[in-house]
């Protein structure tokens, strides 16, 4: 047996050292906060803010549909600090909603669901009509209908009846909003608002634009739309960025990223004299359920109403990045207690490294689980994953350390197991594979889920079940182009999952060689 004189101390402390600049590094880089201007003030209120007047914990699919007053004056309170009116998108459940707003100085866009269905649509219609002539006080204007051309629930002729009728009935200016590519697909219904209300998106383009572009875009197109419809005023009734999520092309979502579009775009429409609503006020977590986990981030202030430094002061990506770096020291240190006094240079130097590479990816993937899980089968399967990465850790520290007593006892159940360990991080890998290929636009990339137990048994191949593995191998391997051309080169976070798949494939395909020699 090894003496533990032959413990290599030097090399250890060095590793330990480099392991924990690299943890910290990581974790303060991810959360350092980057100041920018600030736009909005007391004493500097912007336009306007879209405003849905759900709970975190509350949908408008609930059943039954219940809002809260409470919250709606606590949201209104806090909103007036930074706004001079709100935009709403349904008459449902909000009758209290002008004399709050009354009550707190705001101005309302009050809008009208307007769908397939046409009495739901003529009694969303009924009550703005009656909303609008009780509270002239407060309601500036009012929207016939949002984005209902784009998802095909009525037609031009159809939506322009009802916005007639409104326009009969109040004498408040009257629009229709959607994305502004169904404007000119529709030039029909100009005629019949006072006003146009476009969405700009850069982000949901069908061409996204990285942030440093995207203003450009939105002033193009707001110039074309002057130009075209003068002398008819357009509101961009939607424009914003979001502060998580997938990747989209070079759109990449960040809190940094959310800041800087929308102060970007204020400074823009205050030189211009644009009128502008802001997407949105509170970040909205039933929307993931629909459009991935960029739908719920697309708030000034998060779910729990707390400012994520988007209008002004400096903003972070992570703000509670001290957090996970607890955690990652946790993960460290368990790492080097079950290494214990490692022989040879080697496994001293690996050990630490071996530490922080987990700490950083675990740590990785719990962030995105906690931002993208929607529903309870999501939790599990991040569950899952969190689970297999700690066995896998625990398998790699084990195999470093002089194997005796419990450390031998819980290497050889680990190194009986270590090929179905493998086996279902390669699952896991193409499963996500080919999401990520048929079904991608709401997906995010899961490259820190696998790359612990792909660089691990790269290293250290085991045996595996040779026909399964074989198919993964082939499942994943030939994933990794076709979802590169879907999402396009310049996707970084593509590239990251392209690369822990050719690292997992390679590490399927040493051991699959292993078992054959």
């Amino acid at each position: 047996m090894p003496s533990i004189a032959r413990f290599p101390l030097l090399p250890y402390l060095f590793a330990c050292l480099l392991g924990l600049f690299a943890l910290c590094g990581f974790w303060y880089g991810l959360g350092q906060p980057v100041v920018l201007p600030d736009v909005a003030s007391a004493s500097h209120k912007l336009q306007c803010a879209s405003y849905t007047p759900f709970d975190k914990d509350q949908s408008p699919f609930d059943q039954p549909f219940k809002l809260r007053p409470e919250r709606m004056d606590a949201d209104l309170a806090l909103l007036a600090t930074r706004f001079e009116c709100i935009r709403t998108y349904s008459m449902t459940g909000l009758e209290a909603l002008p004399d709050l707003a009354r009550k707190h100085g705001l101005k309302l866009m009050i809008g009208a669901w307007i769908n397939s269905n046409p009495v739901d649509s003529e009694k969303e219609v009924d009550l703005l009509i009656a909303s609008a002539n009780a509270n002239p006080d407060v309601v500036s204007s009012v929207i016939v209908g949002n984005e209902a051309l784009l998802r095909k629930e009525v037609t031009g002729p159809q939506l322009a009846r009802l916005i007639n009728k409104v326009k009969a009935h109040v004498k408040q200016p009257v629009t229709y909003a959607d994305v502004w590519e169904f404007w000119l697909k529709h030039p029909e219904i100009a005629p019949a608002v006072d006003f146009l209300t476009i969405h700009l998106l850069p982000y949901w383009e069908d061409d996204p634009s990285n942030i440093d572009a995207a203003l450009n875009h939105v002033a193009q197109v707001r110039q074309v739309f002057g130009n075209k419809f003068a002398p008819k005023d357009v509101m961009i009734g939607e424009t914003g960025w979001p502060s998580e999520g997938r990747q989209r092309e070079t759109a990449l979502p960040s809190r940094v990223n959310e800041a800087k579009f929308i102060r970007g775009f204020v400074v823009l429409a205050e030189q211009n004299g644009w009128h502008y609503n802001l997407i949105e006020a509170f970040d909205q977590p039933w929307k993931r359920a629909s459009e991935g986990a960029v739908g719920g981030y697309w708030g000034l202030f998060d779910a729990d109403r707390q400012d994520k430094g988007v209008l002004a002061g400096p903003v972070s990506n992570l703000p509670y990045w001290p957090l996970w770096l607890g955690v990652g020291g946790v993960i460290f240190l368990v790492t080097l207690i079950l290494g214990g006094r490692v022989r040879g240079t080697r496994a001293a130097l690996v050990l630490p490294l071996l530490g922080a590479l987990a700490a950083c990816s675990i740590g990785a993937w719990g962030e995105l689980a906690r931002v993208t899980s929607r529903f309870a089968g999501e939790w599990f399967w991040a569950g899952l994953l969190l689970a297999l990465n700690l066995l896998v850790l625990a398998h790699a520290a084990l195999s470093l350390s002089p194997q005796t007593g419990w450390r031998q006892r819980a290497f050889d159940s680990l190194e009986k197991r270590a090929g179905w360990l493998l086996a279902a991080a390669g699952f896991a890998a193409a499963v996500m594979m080919l999401e990520l290929v048929f079904d991608p636009r709401y997906r995010s990339f899961p490259s820190a889920a696998l790359l612990l137990p792909a660089l691990v048994y790269l290293c250290r191949p085991v045996r595996v079940p040779r026909r399964e593995i074989a198919l993964l191998t082939f499942i994943l391997g030939a994933g990794i182009a076709p979802q590169l051309y879907r999402e396009g080169l310049e996707n970084q976070q593509a590239w990251g999952w392209a690369l822990v798949s050719v690292l997992m494939v390679a590490a399927l395909w040493r051991s699959l060689r292993a078992r054959k020699a």
